[in-house]
């Protein structure tokens, strides 16, 4: 159908010029989502009304009580409205319109009756008639025709979504909030579906599953089935979803009744705390969860999952950073796989490029990205152009993740660099500017399927992305003077300033401070008797000079003081001697302590023998503090050199500029004489 969506949604939200003054901006959704959902039910409903509601006199008759699925027939639908209202009759009795619509809405059966309930639509009907505003919106809805036979459901859904865009910019949503392009989702279905096409998904009559646990308003479901059906007309695809949002969850039952999908299968909540397909396995998934999103609101359910359950449960590999709950849909989304003895499962997430390399050797993601690549679940990562999304322009990546791999592919991960497969669109929306064009999603989906080297395609083996990050220690080096310098830092040492404090109250705690005032007097007194020039670069040999001195005067060199005197009379000095343990082993020094990433293939040893003995002779390896480490260098791998330009070239660009800016001053010089004259 050859019909503009935006022209529809402008239309729509003129409504808002209805509500402004009674209405905050960020409020006008509240009103213009759900009566845009509720217009499109009354529209596909209406060639069917009447006769329903005779169906439903004659069941009423016989005493008939179970009379949704006869209704559902009748209606042609999903759902059905045994109220006597509609549209159109609801402008008839412009007095009592509160009261009828709220008829209208329980008329609904139940799927429908609780899509209204969760956009909280009996509060904006309340709200409206207060204003006396609700006769109009009524009236303008009545005039805007969504019927099925004008706007399909594909252009339905880019109405919602263009919809719940704008009402998301009026209400300041993050980044992070944003809407799936239709032609991104495209992509990722065919990435999705690439490697079964030929081989079962042509077949006759199949069904497949398909689930999103952050579904938003359905248009990843909607895709989906699409997609597949224009590959195979005879097959059925279920589709599942879940979403946090009340109105984005109203939408996509909406959109799913409407298309003739059980709209039971999508669920209201939190996909983490409240996972309500808890059992389920699915054949494909599909995501685009919110980047650099927190979940600290049920970081709770989270740990206690992670801890308790380990690998038993969905978060076993680890726990992201708290403001970036990404790879935690990934588990999530990787614990509903199917077992490979029952056909296995491929997902495709989309995510901003943090998950690919945050956190360090041993961190949560770097330990999420080794469980997945060492199970070898990871297939294929493709790169996309930035400005694709309407509320960010940052870069983005299309992860294909699965347990099924072909023969050709086991052990291996695909990267396709698809940043340039772009074109510009007339219009932006938002911070979207770019576009794929149908040409660019068939060329990555060749690119993937060929799984071959070349510009835009690297092959890499899963441990290629592992690391050990090796501690690589130096001796601690200290030489060590009683001057009044350093015997001044002691003040300042958390050790000694303890001396002169107290935990007891009233006179015991004046007595024990007095005490330890005293004490540190009598530490000074000592170290002053030792002030000298000579600088100690043994430190074995200062501590023996020490406790001679607190010996003689019939004191005792507590543990906790002397650590705190060699902290204050000591400077690092690489003309000294090293510092030993207590079992004679070099002491190693923090402030020189450094960090290598060795490739996983490469034998530690070896890259330290060859890297770093050389440069620094005296360094050796903690192997105890050996981690090991997974990150996906993408940008790297596809680096392209751009040689600097001959020094010739550069120098006569100089002296044009100047010769250019000569000019101009010689022009300026001209005309401020000219005005003198």
């Amino acid at each position: 159908m050859n019909v503009n969506f935006r022209e529809i949604a402008n239309f729509i939200w003129s409504v808002a010029d209805l509500l402004r003054g009674d209405y905050k901006q960020s409020d006008y959704g509240k009103v213009i989502l759900p009566f845009t959902v509720l217009r499109r039910l009354d529209c596909v409903l209406e060639p069917t009304k009447e006769a329903v509601l005779k169906r439903l006199e004659e069941l009423r008759a016989r005493n008939i009580q179970h009379v949704a699925p006869v209704l559902e027939r009748e209606a042609k639908q999903k759902f059905y409205n045994i109220s006597r209202y509609d549209f159109p009759s609801l402008l008839a009795d412009p007095n009592n319109i509160a009261a009828n619509l709220t008829n209208y809405i329980q008329g609904f059966s139940d799927d429908a009756r609780d899509i209204m309930d969760y956009f909280s639509f009996a509060d904006q009907i309340r709200r409206l008639d207060e204003a006396n505003l609700l006769y109009q919106v009524v009236e303008k809805f009545a005039s805007i025709d969504l019927h099925p036979d004008r706007i399909d459901n594909m252009t339905m859904g880019y109405i919602f979504e263009e919809l719940i865009r704008r009402f998301a910019e009026q209400s300041n949503e993050t980044a992070g909030e944003h809407f799936t392009p239709r032609e991104v989702i495209k992509l990722m279905v065919y990435l999705l579906f690439n490697e079964d096409e030929n081989a079962d998904l042509r077949k006759k009559g199949i069904i497949r599953t398909l689930y999103d646990p952050a579904c938003g308003t359905g248009g990843m479901l909607s895709v989906a089935e699409e997609v597949l059906h224009s590959l195979n007309p005879d097959a059925q695809l279920k589709v599942f979803g879940q979403e946090l949002n009340p109105e984005s969850y109203a939408i996509c039952k909406a959109d799913m009744l409407l298309k003739g999908q059980d709209p039971s299968r999508i669920k209201f909540g939190n996909s983490f705390s409240n996972d309500q397909l808890k059992h389920e396995k699915f054949d494909y998934m599909l995501s685009n969860p919110p980047f650099g999103v927190e979940w600290r609101k049920v970081e709770k359910e989270v740990r206690d999952e992670h801890e308790n359950l380990g690998y038993s449960g969905r978060f076993g590999a680890g726990l992201p950073r708290i403001n970036d709950g990404s790879l935690l849909f990934l588990q999530h989304m990787i614990s509903k796989m199917k077992p490979v003895s029952d056909g296995g499962s491929r997902l495709a997430i989309v995510f901003n490029g943090s998950p690919l390399f945050t956190g360090g050797a041993d961190s949560g993601e770097s330990n999420i990205r080794r469980w997945i690549i060492e199970n070898d679940l990871l297939e294929a990562i493709v790169a996309l152009p930035d400005q694709l999304f309407y509320n960010t322009g940052i870069s983005t990546y299309i992860w294909v993740v699965t347990n099924r791999k072909s023969a050709r592919r086991k052990g291996k991960i695909q990267l396709i660099n698809a940043v340039s497969f772009f074109q510009k669109m007339r219009k932006s929306l938002g911070d979207k500017r770019n576009e794929l064009s149908d040409a660019h999603i068939e060329e990555i989906t060749r690119i993937h399927g060929e799984f071959a080297e070349g510009k835009y395609s690297k092959i890499f083996y899963n441990a290629d992305f592992g690391y050990q990050r090796i501690t690589v220690e130096r001796p601690l080096r200290l030489n060590f003077q009683v001057s009044e310098e350093r015997i001044e830092l002691l003040k300042e040492q958390s050790a000694f300033k303890n001396l002169a404090t107290s935990r007891k109250k009233g006179e015991a705690a004046k007595a024990e401070i007095e005490a330890g005032k005293k004490r540190q007097q009598e530490i000074l007194d000592m170290l002053l008797s030792l002030r000298s020039d000579k600088l100690y670069k043994n430190r074995d040999e200062f501590v023996k000079v020490l406790k001679q001195v607190f010996k003689a005067a019939g004191q005792t060199l507590e543990a906790p003081i002397q650590k705190a005197i060699l902290s204050a009379l000591s400077e690092r000095d690489e003309t000294a001697d090293v510092c030993l343990d207590s079992k004679g082993n070099p002491e190693p020094d923090p402030e020189l302590r450094d960090y290598e990433n060795v490739p996983l293939k490469e034998d530690i040893h070896e890259y330290f023998e060859r890297e770093v003995k050389p440069f620094i002779p005296d360094a050796w390896i903690d192997e105890d503090k050996t981690k090991i480490g997974y990150e996906i260098p993408f940008t790297r791998h596809f680096y392209e050199y751009t040689p600097m330009r001959p020094l010739e070239e550069i120098e006569k660009e100089i002296r044009t500029i100047e010769d250019e800016i000569n000019e101009l001053l010689s022009a300026l010089t001209i005309s401020v004489e000219r005005r003198k004259s």
